[in-house]
């Protein structure tokens, strides 16, 4: 297991913490920014889905 399945998950847009860790691992959003993963929940990716497809960089959304 790697350091970031270790990690508890917040998303990296709103900080949003799961109530279930096992479930959010299937619904939310796994990307890498800067050579580090970063996880964004449900809401907050509905809500960009289009510049993540993108692939705009988050700062600008």
């Amino acid at each position: 297991m790697s350091t970031s399945e270790t990690k508890p998950l917040v998303c990296s847009t709103c900080g949003a913490t799961p109530d279930d860790e096992g479930r959010a691992r299937l619904t939310w959003s796994r990307g890498t920014e800067s050579g580090r993963t970063v996880w964004t929940c449900e809401r907050c990716s509905r809500e960009h889905v289009r510049a993540i497809e993108g692939k705009l960089d988050p700062s600008w959304w």
